[in-house]
């Protein structure tokens, strides 16, 4: 999957240029704001990163997937009530309505970073790279932060 989403990000502009499109880019359309990485205890496999995104364009977009050195594996999750039982769930892509900011937050959408190539303690920084369904692309520099569990909301 994530070869041809690969071949895509390439594929997607050149054809812009072939065929003489105009394209937007992709800071134009897309902001992100309040972006972090939550700090894991030594020895912690995982993590995830939070961020609210605003697609500022007239088009429905969706985030498709995102890449760190600092992870093995990356992915786009969710929260979801199964069974009376709150599960996360790896998502194909995190919708960006027209005109709309949706957050990734603890306890709902989020960036999950699997098989940590280092600890993530609070202070560092991570590079997450998001990929988008336009084939564009935004690195973002994240810092790593400590959360309160307590402070996490419950969405149902």
């Amino acid at each position: 999957m994530r070869t041809i989403k690969r071949a895509l990000s390439t594929l997607i502009p050149t054809l812009a240029l072939v065929f003489g499109l105009q394209a937007t880019t992709l800071a134009e359309t897309i902001e992100v704001q309040d972006a972090y990485v939550r700090a894991v205890p030594p020895g912690q496999p995982s993590s995830a990163a939070f961020m609210s995104i605003t697609n500022h364009s007239g088009n429905d977009r969706a985030l498709l997937a995102a890449e760190s050195d600092k992870a093995e594996v990356v992915e786009l999750h969710t929260h979801r009530m199964e069974d009376d039982m709150m599960r996360m769930r790896q998502v194909e892509q995190i919708t960006l309505p027209a005109g709309e900011t949706v957050t990734l937050e603890p306890g709902g959408l989020h960036v999950m970073l699997i098989g940590l190539t280092e600890t993530l303690a609070p202070g560092n920084q991570v590079e997450l790279t998001l990929g988008f369904d336009d084939g564009g692309n935004q690195t973002l520099s994240l810092p790593v932060k400590r959360i309160d569990p307590n402070a996490m909301p419950m969405h149902q």
